[in-house]
């Protein structure tokens, strides 16, 4: 897959052939961790409303993460967001949605929306071993999740991309599995998980609730200069170069900034609705220093400028009038 190739059509050139099914999203991360692609780029989707992901969908992004864990979000809402950046991408963009916890109905849900995963707070081999069950179909990959009888219409959204295989085989290999690491538990563990639980296609550290389970500072997830993070940093490095593994995360800020925060990752998340609408403070900011208290003159010299063209636009059609 060329680069200029995936920069024309987006995600689309993973698309499956239904946009009810999930893109070859495992395919996609595994390319750009190889160099085949660029990274994917992706918004953050923190506030649970239809029209904003319908919003967002056609503005070119690769992916855009639902984040189902911290809001207010039902199935049904998730769902619809979920087909909206789907189809009013025309699949130039691909949904993932971070799950609350790691219920096994929730993975579901998702999956059989058509979204790809970030499973958070994910600690031990058991709870990774646990996800991966949930999420695939088949006692080879030690899959429990039910299929879905009635998301797919047979004969016309149910084509499979490998005719090989069956439907729910392919739909094992098309929707993506990131795991966020958010506890030093977990980077002691990471090891383990990633020989164990292959499946995993990638690892985001959430650095803002690793540090505050380590009793740090969160510092809005920007990390810090403690030895102990430090520490921590370099061996969760340390296990992913080992596994060549690929890495996702945050990179927000000005270009070097963003450059910095998004190094080795191939999967990006470089903007936020809710970021966005926080910088409207700044605009408030900037329009109370423009709009300062005015004095009563200029009140009063503006309101008789109003009164005379007022008096001059009734003359002007009493005049015409006559």
């Amino acid at each position: 897959m060329s680069k200029d190739f995936t920069s024309n059509m987006g995600m689309a050139a993973y698309r499956a052939p239904s946009l009810f099914q999930p893109h070859r999203v495992r395919q996609a991360i595994r390319d750009a961790h190889e160099g085949k692609i660029p990274p994917l780029i992706g918004l953050y989707l923190g506030l649970s409303t239809v029209p904003t992901a319908r919003f967002i969908a056609p503005l070119g992004f690769d992916s855009v993460w639902i984040d189902w864990e911290h809001s207010s979000c039902d199935v049904e809402t998730m769902t619809t967001m979920a087909h909206e950046i789907q189809f009013m991408s025309e699949g130039r963009t691909i949904p993932f949605v971070r799950v609350p916890g790691h219920d096994h109905a929730a993975i579901g849900f998702a999956l059989d929306a058509g979204a790809s995963l970030v499973v958070p707070q994910v600690d031990t081999v058991a709870q990774a071993k646990h996800v991966i069950s949930a999420a695939k179909f088949g006692a080879r990959n030690s899959g429990t999740r039910s299929a879905p009888p009635f998301r797919f219409v047979p004969g016309v959204t149910d084509t499979s991309i490998d005719g090989s295989k069956t439907f729910h085989q392919n739909l094992n290999e098309q929707a993506a599995v990131i795991i966020q690491i958010e506890s030093l538990e977990g980077i002691n563990n990471l090891d383990d998980i990633l020989t164990e639980v292959p499946q995993i296609d990638a690892c985001w550290l959430g650095t803002l609730d690793c540090r505050v389970s380590m009793d740090l500072a969160g510092n809005g997830g920007m990390g810090g200069p403690e030895q102990e993070w430090q520490d921590a940093v370099a061996t969760y490095e340390r296990i992913m170069k080992k596994h060549n593994k690929p890495r996702a995360g945050f990179a927000f800020g000005p270009p070097e900034v963003m450059r910095s925060m998004g190094q080795k990752k191939s999967f990006i998340v470089t903007a936020a609705d809710v970021v966005a609408l926080a910088g409207m403070a700044e605009n408030l900011s900037g329009a109370r220093e423009v709009f300062t208290a005015q004095s009563s003159e200029d009140i009063k010299s503006t309101s008789n400028g109003l009164e005379n063209g007022l008096s001059n636009g009734i003359n002007h059609h009493e005049t015409a009038s006559a």
